[in-house]
């Protein structure tokens, strides 16, 4: 019996092998990206997959915005509801409908309803949002940070440092700027070594920064895992070295930092920066002081130090 037993056993420990080396080979997925990871595209060498993808993520997270990039035009097509039009490349004068005309050049807007129709006597390219809501009536067609004597230089956020070029065109708060608006916010800066935060998933906005000049070596340092960076007791030293990833920036790159993406520019770029809906208060969220702090329990220096904003690293910062 005990011969038997084993005897079937082995026929049918057979047949099972058999059957699974008949069946196909099934390849493992590719990684799926956070939805909180950095996205990217160099806008001014016609990257057209890649801002695809972050005109999708954006467009599926933000429902009522939208986003296109115009190059190279003498014209825009006639709005079909309200638009706001960041000049990127080119400049000369614009035409509202025939009548509404202005000089313009990069880090210039444009405020467009229903309607609208815009033609200019030069070539330009333009990077342009559908926002859900009518801009109010104070703010002007042409909102001109360069030009524009209501605009004036306002050190913060990313840009503390006194001599800061800090311009802001569309802001939340009437008392930080002349005009308000939620939909879309902007302001056009140079940033040199802001401080390490994010924007939170609930309540915060998403974030572009759309490069307009850049220093040699200047960059970006984002991560997706602030989950462990706020929880620096938790993190062994081989989670550290990917923690923070560093992304060289050119002009006319466009980045994409969705909601709760760190990120920190450093090395002088500038840039429009341009969030959805806006800055709401509150809402960016430091996090320099666990940088440091894991530094210090791993005992990270040199190369395998992250980095972190000194003046940012001795408490916890919110704006």
């Amino acid at each position: 019996m005990a011969y038997h037993a084993i005897a079937k056993s082995a026929i049918t420990l057979s047949l099972l092998m058999g059957l699974m080396a008949c069946q196909p080979t099934v390849e493992p997925s590719p990684p799926v990206p956070p939805i909180n990871e950095m996205k990217i595209a160099h806008l001014s060498q016609g990257d057209e997959s890649s801002f695809e993808a972050i005109r999708s993520t954006f467009a599926d997270r933000n429902p009522g915005y939208d986003i296109v990039y115009h190059a190279d035009q003498k014209a825009l097509p006639e709005a079909d509801g309200p638009l706001v039009v960041f000049i990127q490349e080119g400049g000369g004068t614009a035409t509202i409908n025939g009548e509404n005309s202005s000089k313009f050049s990069v880090g210039d807007i444009l405020m467009l309803q229903a309607g609208d129709q815009v033609e200019t006597d030069s070539l330009f390219s333009a990077l342009v949002f559908t926002v859900p809501e009518i801009a109010p009536d104070n703010i002007p067609a042409f909102v001109r940070p360069d030009w524009d004597m209501n605009i004036t230089d306002t050190p913060g956020g990313c840009a503390t440092e006194t001599n800061a070029y800090r311009r802001i065109l569309l802001t939340w708060l009437d008392k930080v700027g002349p005009y308000s608006f939620h939909a879309i916010n902007a302001h056009r800066v140079r940033i040199m070594d802001s401080f390490s935060h994010y924007h939170p998933v609930e309540g915060g906005f998403d974030e572009f920064y759309l490069v307009q000049m850049v220093l040699p070596g200047a960059k970006i340092l984002t991560s997706s895992q602030v989950d462990l960076i706020e929880n620096p007791t938790g993190i062994e030293k081989g989670q550290a070295k990917g923690l923070i990833q560093a992304t060289p920036l050119k002009v006319g790159d466009l980045v994409y930092l969705p909601r709760g993406t760190m990120h920190r520019g450093v090395g002088g770029v500038l840039a429009q920066v341009i969030t959805i809906p806006g800055f709401v208060p509150g809402s960016e969220i430091g996090v320099d002081h666990h940088l440091k702090k894991i530094n210090d329990l791993l005992s990270l220096d040199g190369k395998a130090a992250l980095p972190f904003n000194e003046s940012a690293s001795k408490e916890a910062v919110i704006k």
